[in-house]
């Protein structure tokens, strides 16, 4: 039977981390690679795995590829600290590599919860992520935010879910907001993103719009309402930054 690599990335997570690695303790192997954690982050890993290690800060996609190139097995299960393997999800995994399979990488659905409750609707589930992959044959794509694996080969999709225990409160949401808008923003930029009206005044609306009635949003009731008015405020936040780092000039 094929033998599992489990790889994490981590920063300060000493509030995330037992339950992720404690979720994923029946792996063959679990990497960490910390990025210089100052809370208590490394003890409570040394509880679970000696492969520890601690590399300076890349950027997500390249980070999460160090973790890939360190792992030991042929396959490979990436989580983030807030994430959690569901017992039905490993029960699943364990049956396909009993049985074995030809395909090199598997998409799994993500329950993701906010503010307490599981979010059904707004695009939150079951927003299927590729996970699971053969070593070698699936590589994140190193951009500052939002890294996706890109898998040479075919994928698959399994039923059982990971849990996804994001933003701990409204005040979480806006600091992780501030964050990633700011890295999402200097993607653009290198991508020879220029930014224009349309971008201020409609994608905002826009974006309220998918997630709470094109995608009923509105089914989850006040976290709905609240969650698509945040990622409007993201979408306005990245598109001004986007024209604040070009000068304050780009916007016509």
């Amino acid at each position: 039977m094929d033998k599992l690599s489990v790889t994490v990335i981590t920063f300060n997570e000493e509030k995330n981390i037992r339950g992720c690695l404690e979720s994923v303790r029946w792996a063959d192997e679990l990497v960490v690679v910390d990025s210089g954690s100052s809370d208590s982050t490394l003890d409570i890993c040394r509880e679970y795995t000696d492969r520890l290690f601690t590399e300076a800060w890349r950027g997500y996609g390249r980070q999460k590829n160090l973790a890939a190139d360190k792992a030991a097995n042929p396959w490979i299960l990436n989580i983030d600290a807030d994430e959690r393997v569901t017992k039905g999800l490993k029960q699943e995994i364990e049956g396909l590599f009993e049985k074995g399979t030809e395909l090199d990488g598997f998409y799994m659905p993500r329950k993701s919860f906010f503010l307490g409750k599981w979010i059904k609707h707004g695009g939150w589930y079951p927003d299927y992520n590729l996970r699971l992959f053969k070593k070698g044959k699936g590589r994140f794509v190193e951009r500052d935010v939002h890294e996706t694996v890109e898998l040479d080969g075919r994928a698959g999709y399994l039923k059982k879910p990971i849990e996804h225990y994001t933003y701990n409160s409204i005040s979480d949401y806006l600091l992780r907001m501030d964050r990633y808008s700011t890295l999402a923003a200097g993607e653009l930029k290198k991508k020879g993103r220029s930014i224009n009206i349309s971008d201020i005044i409609i994608r905002p609306h826009a974006t309220f719009l998918k997630m709470y009635i094109l995608k009923k949003g509105f089914l989850d009731g006040y976290r709905g309402l609240i969650l698509s008015a945040l990622y409007s405020a993201y979408t306005l936040s990245k598109y001004i930054k986007l024209w604040e780092m070009e000068g304050k000039d780009g916007a016509s």
